[in-house]
């Protein structure tokens, strides 16, 4: 008997029914609870800037060993996905060289994030502050981890986890799925943006817009630099920065929203 191979339609329908899984078991889950999120805050008594919406937050209050466990056993779980794009794109016969998230350019991926956090950090912050202020965000709550030892190298290895996760998917994995769909460039860039900004909905309207706009810049460097790793340092630099900067500066400085 003659072996079978897939036909041209029989391979576009599996790379989507791949993509639609990846992104259900992932951003696109945190997109539709994002959404239900957001309704529940328009719907609450009072304005969205009197609500708060907290990013790393305890698991278990007064028992800091298992709130340890709890939020290793999350970051470790956030990044199962990851491994699944990686193992699908090897299958493919690429790997995850092809998206340029490896070691081989290290100190241009590091400088090129590094100046890319630099310029949308400032923007970003001065944009949230503005719409919360104007009752389109809620109060962001970076950490409300308690004072343990762990705390900070939490925060920051939730920060790095953040940005693996959203760049190598929302990213590199879904632009090539796209691409290979037969998508257009512009097409994928809304669709990978919006996404972007989906998932950030809980945080309001600034935290919808601020994200997608960020996600419009971060897919034009994709496609001019080919690689991943620049994006995934942007945005840990840029995480951590939030994350650590609230814990070091909330209560202490006028100018930074606490609930």
């Amino acid at each position: 008997m003659a072996d079978s191979y897939p036909q041209v339609g029989d391979s576009r329908r599996i790379l989507r029914s791949e993509t639609v899984l990846v992104l259900a078991l992932s951003l696109g889950a945190s997109a539709v609870s994002s959404l239900i999120s957001f309704v529940g805050s328009l719907t609450k008594p009072g304005g969205l800037k009197d609500q708060a919406a907290t990013l790393n937050g305890s698991y278990a209050p007064g028992r800091p060993w298992l709130d340890l466990a709890w939020q290793m056993f999350g970051i470790a779980t956030a990044l199962v996905p990851v491994a699944l794009v990686a193992h699908l794109l090897i299958r493919e016969g690429a790997g995850l060289r092809t998206i340029g998230f490896d070691r081989t350019r290290p100190w241009s991926d590091l400088g090129r994030g590094t100046l890319v956090a630099a310029g949308i950090g400032s923007a970003g912050l001065a944009f949230y502050l503005v719409a919360r202020a104007s009752g389109f965000n809620l109060t962001v709550v970076p950490e409300s981890l308690p004072d343990v030892w762990w705390k900070f190298p939490v925060l920051i290895l939730s920060a790095a986890e953040n940005s693996v996760v959203e760049e190598v998917i929302v990213v590199a994995y879904l632009l090539r799925r796209l691409d290979q769909l037969g998508w257009t460039p512009m097409a994928s860039l809304v669709a990978s943006s919006v996404l972007r900004g989906s998932y950030h909905l809980y945080q309001g309207i600034g935290g919808f817009i601020g994200n997608m706009v960020m996600g419009v810049v971060f897919v034009l460097l994709y496609r001019r630099w080919g690689r991943v790793g620049p994006l995934v340092v942007a945005h840990t630099l840029l995480d951590i920065g939030a994350f650590v900067g609230y814990a070091l500066l909330a209560g202490k400085v006028d100018w930074l929203p606490t609930p």
